[in-house]
């Protein structure tokens, strides 16, 4: 999960206006004078299962405004994140996207959080012309089915499997491996199938490749494939509310395979579901909040200050996509729809989650870190360039 860290004073002069409604007319991006606030939509999950994604994502934006706002916003214009809740799923999303847009009024768009809501709701960003930008979706083809006015502030999916796949046999010298994930995710079969095809490709052997379905709450048929076959590591590709569960079934049944998963592990409530079940279990993610550098530190310690508790990688991504998007608003000098998608497409930043630049499909380009549950503790096993 992915990067953050607001470094000084975001103001300049510059003429701001906010953007007018884009039902109706050409969608253009034209601007009016609204005020003195400059609105940004944010769409997430504030509720349902994923909830805790959605409000490390709203806390990361919110710490943003506030250093913002109190170092004199832009050109003396505060800016407000407006978040509506869409409980990861795709309709909620594109209701949730119109509010923003036809009756909000705002400029660019923060979000959505999920892969599948924001598949869904990316076309509309060039179609209304309406910058809009992910912290946290993986799902490879985003940015590509948004078309121009869609970015990326994270790694996506494949970059996990293959890092994932290249860990497990160069790093760990794992021979053989099961992979069990989500058939109605396109999150979790990206990550599945990267791995696959990066562990084969290394010699390694995939001796199962099985899949569940949404909802599922008993693993035990699959897991009885996978104690036959006794592999070194098991691939768990899904979110922490899911794989907490499957971990302690295997546990229980007796399986001692390493557990291996994506950035979707990243949660408090991994440890509190799967308990000691997940101790000693490997995923990636955006970023360590035990890092030394001094953009993490300085994070980290406003993040606690403000919030009581630990930063996650949804916070730290947040925080970090939010910036860069508050800074292209800066340098575009305007609200214009258009203005502000080309000021981000140039956009290059040192933050909290590493280097951020966009390639050429607008998602970002940065690092990985390969994060070890210890009980309610993290600890930092290593990081993976991209």
């Amino acid at each position: 999960m992915k990067k953050t860290l607001l470094s000084g004073v975001l103001a300049s002069v510059m003429a701001i206006t906010l953007l007018a409604g884009c039902s109706g007319n050409s969608g253009s991006g034209a601007s009016s004078s609204t005020g003195d606030t400059i609105k940004i939509g944010a769409i997430g999950p504030l509720s349902g299962a994923a909830s805790t994604y959605g409000i490390s994502v709203k806390e990361g934006a919110q710490l943003l405004e506030k250093e913002v706002n109190s170092a004199g916003g832009i050109n003396g214009k505060k800016i407000e994140f407006i978040f509506e809740d869409d409980q990861a799923d795709p309709n909620s999303s594109m209701q949730a996207f119109n509010k923003l847009v036809d009756s909000e009024k705002v400029s660019a768009i923060l979000g959505p959080v999920t892969s599948g809501a924001t598949l869904a709701v990316a076309p509309n960003a060039t179609s209304k012309q309406i910058p809009m930008i992910t912290p946290t979706a993986t799902e490879p083809t985003i940015t590509k089915v948004g078309g121009d006015y869609m970015f990326r502030g994270c790694f996506v999916d494949s970059f996990q499997g293959d890092v994932l796949g290249k860990y497990a046999s160069e790093t760990l010298k794992y021979k053989t491996a099961a992979v069990l994930y989500n058939s109605g995710s396109d999150y979790s079969k990206g990550i599945a199938d990267s791995f696959k095809v990066k562990f084969e490709g290394a010699g390694g052997t995939v001796g199962e490749f099985l899949t569940y379905n949404d909802k599922d709450t008993d693993f035990k048929a699959q897991l009885t494939k996978i104690k036959t076959l006794n592999p070194d590591v098991i691939v768990l590709p899904d979110y922490y509310n899911v794989v907490g569960l499957i971990a302690k079934q295997a546990r229980d049944m007796g399986i001692t395979s390493q557990f291996l998963g994506g950035d979707g592990w990243e949660s408090e409530e991994l440890t509190k579901i799967g308990g000691d079940s997940v101790n000693g279990a490997l995923y990636i993610n955006h970023y360590y909040s035990g890092d030394q550098d001094a953009a993490v530190k300085t994070f980290v310690d406003s993040y606690k200050k403000e919030y009581n508790k630990e930063p996650d990688a949804f916070a730290a991504l947040s925080y970090d996509t939010s910036k860069i998007l508050v800074k292209a608003i800066e340098k575009a000098g305007k609200t214009d729809g258009a203005a502000i998608k080309d000021a981000l497409a140039g956009m290059e930043m040192n933050s909290v989650t590493g280097n951020i630049k966009f390639g050429s499909d607008r998602s970002a380009i940065k690092s990985a870190a390969i994060i070890k549950v210890d009980g309610n503790k993290k600890a930092l096993a290593d990081k993976v360039n991209s």
